[in-house]
């Protein structure tokens, strides 16, 4: 079952499954914004490091880049292409 059998039979499983998938997600190499390789790895919640370039930055809890901060970030940079 993977890292969410710590629950044993007292969650269900469709609950362990989206924590299976979640934490697989997580512990997965990332790709770094400065750099471009995949070296990133997730030192605390919300804080990443990768181990290529030394770069630390703040991301989301179990990823480096929520899919909010995608849209954040993809409607600023249409606001200041547009100004």
């Amino acid at each position: 079952m993977g890292s969410a059998n710590r629950f044993g039979v007292k969650a269900g499983k469709g609950i362990r499954d989206r924590v299976n998938k979640i934490e697989k997600n997580m512990r997965i190499r990332h790709k770094c914004p400065k750099c471009q390789r995949k070296s990133v790895r997730r030192i605390s919640t919300g804080i990443w490091e990768c181990k290529k370039c030394g770069l630390k930055f703040a991301g989301g809890a179990y990823l480096p880049e929520t899919d909010s901060g995608k849209i954040v970030k993809r409607t600023i940079k249409r606001v200041s292409e547009g100004v």
